[in-house]
């Protein structure tokens, strides 16, 4: 496989191993985990370890830690290799989510205040792993802090194989627009693998941030929720210059009841159809009576419920 330059962004609650399978199916071609405590690995937390999951499709795939002591985040980088092997690609490290449970531990953007510990973070997972090492971050914490290119430095100084940029601020959370040009400031000041993340809805999106900023890969994030056919139609687009595949509702529907299959083998179908509600209501967005589907789709209890009330949308048309 050639280097991947379409990736899935690790989403928490999100991005579990049934929708990178589908996004996998449909293009995607690095994945990661949601992210994971390295606390809760050290600690052995049952739950935490579910998250480790890989699906069979994934070949190019990470784990994603957050943390801030160095040394349980160096501990718990070297379980995971020594749990997954073969299977694991890379490991990253978040230092850029804005979640206030997450911030007010000192964890995600919030080292992005400290980058010191940030860089000595960084340094003690190269030491520990033999996979490539990554970080994720954001434009800056605040409009008045955006000290990215200053933070890509140091972490590249640090040993960072990879960096991964969010073009908003902690501040922003997700709303405005993304700042490409600090992306692009970032891609000229550093020589190590840039991947640019943000507001990428649309094949188009893709490809302008690689046109503005440089990058060497885009993640998306959000887009893939409900719709894993934006990896193809971004594939399409790169090589050929047009978007050839636009999925129907039918598609969309049948992809949804594969992803909840998928979901029901791995976790049963109780926390399967709950997680499921979600996801089904971005997969039916934009279709015809869309509203009141998706006030149906959030109450479904069962894979069966979730197959039926889909499928007679279809018949009914």
């Amino acid at each position: 496989m050639d280097e991947p330059k379409i990736y899935l962004a690790p989403m928490a609650g999100v991005t579990d191993a049934s929708m990178r399978e589908v996004c996998i199916a449909c293009g995607a071609q690095m994945t990661f985990t949601e992210m994971v405590s390295a606390k809760g690995i050290a600690y052995q937390n049952e739950r935490t370890h579910d998250l480790l999951e890989f699906s069979d499709a994934e070949d190019k795939a990470g784990v994603q830690l957050f943390g801030r002591d160095p040394q349980i985040l160096a501990d718990t980088a070297k379980k995971v290799c020594d749990l997954l092997g073969d299977r694991l690609f890379i490991i990253d490290v978040n230092m850029g989510c804005p979640a206030p449970k997450i911030v007010n531990n000192g964890e995600g953007s919030a080292l992005m205040r400290e980058p010191i510990l940030a860089g000595k973070i960084i340094s003690a997972l190269k030491k520990a792993v033999s996979v490539p090492v990554s970080v994720k971050f954001r434009a800056g914490f605040t409009e008045k802090e955006k000290n990215a290119v200053a933070f890509a430095k140091m972490a590249e100084d640090a040993g960072a194989d990879a960096i991964t940029i969010h073009g908003r601020t902690r501040e922003q959370y997700y709303s405005g627009k993304a700042d490409l040009s600090m992306i692009a400031e970032v891609k000229q000041a550093v020589k190590v693998k840039v991947i640019g993340n943000g507001d990428i809805f649309a094949a188009q999106d893709a490809v302008h941030m690689f046109r503005e900023t440089g990058c060497d890969a885009v993640m998306v994030a959000r887009g893939a929720q409900g719709n894993p056919f934006l990896f193809t139609q971004i594939k399409e687009l790169l090589e050929t210059g047009s978007v050839r595949t636009f999925p129907t509702p039918e598609e969309r529907i049948h992809m949804c009841l594969r992803q909840a299959r998928l979901a029901v083998q791995r976790k049963g179908e109780a926390l399967a159809m709950r997680q499921m509600r979600g996801h089904a209501s971005h997969y039916v967005k934009g279709m015809q009576g869309a509203g009141q589907l998706r006030a149906q789709v959030v109450r479904v209890e069962t894979y069966a419920q979730l197959e039926d009330l889909l499928l007679s949308r279809l018949r009914k048309k």
